[in-house]
């Protein structure tokens, strides 16, 4: 086996494609254990994932790397069982220890280059960006996919930089790369992005504040499939 190649349940880091990372942009969950209510994590990602997730970010700012390695290591099981790839924000040790598929970093995070080089070449590395500049320069350090936003105001995170449609579409125009759309994210605006050569949207409240998030999650998926279709 290589060394690059971390076996956690049937997928090693590095079973997921280029093609295969662009196809996961569609749906693209991003934890917050803020909206439970008492439920879990694990749960509600399976449910997530049942409805239609195509990708999950583990994103939980107050955890320690120990418990987000914990985290992930129960998690990965489930999303791997559906060919779903997992992520963890910031964190690169979390993501080397825990055998997740990868990292996603922002602007002020660990540099893309970083992050590549303490997980191999087999990792996904997704980048925030905000400007056609930042997403070049993340591209040309290695970036696998850019998470762009915040589209339509978010109350996930209080640090979000304003990105507007017409900015997505340059982004998206600008490099070879997928992005994926957040911040804001739901029903009713995920059909704005059909047009902008986004390859889907990242969502946290529609997905984990929902009462059924699996019934949430299905809708969502049959949105942003119409949304991207209809680029």
């Amino acid at each position: 086996m290589d060394a690059n190649h971390i076996k956690v349940g049937p997928v090693f880091r590095g079973s997921f494609s280029p093609a295969d990372i662009r196809r996961g942009m569609l749906l693209y969950a991003v934890t917050d254990r803020s909206w439970l209510r008492g439920r879990s994590l694990v749960d509600c990602v399976r449910a997530a994932v049942a409805g239609g997730a195509t990708f999950v970010q583990l994103r939980e700012k107050g955890l320690s790397t120990d418990e987000i390695v914990a985290e992930a290591r129960q998690l990965l099981p489930l999303c791997h069982a559906a060919g779903v790839p997992l992520v963890i924000d910031d964190d690169v040790e979390a993501a080397r220890r825990s055998g997740a598929d990868g990292v996603h970093v922002g602007q002020s995070d660990t540099a893309c280059a970083a992050a590549r080089e303490a997980l191999g070449p087999d990792a996904i590395v997704g980048v925030s960006a905000h400007t056609v500049d930042e997403a070049l320069a993340a591209q040309a350090a290695g970036a696998d996919y850019l998470g762009v936003g915040a589209l339509f105001g978010t109350s996930t995170k209080s640090d979000t930089v304003a990105v507007s449609l017409e900015d997505l579409a340059r982004i998206c125009a600008a490099v070879d790369i997928p992005v994926t759309a957040i911040g804001g994210v739901s029903a009713r605006t995920l059909p704005s992005l059909a047009g902008t050569g986004a390859a889907g949207a990242a969502v946290v409240s529609a997905i984990f504040a929902a009462e059924d998030i699996e019934a949430a999650t299905r809708e969502l998926r049959r949105l942003a499939e119409d949304a991207v279709e209809s680029r």
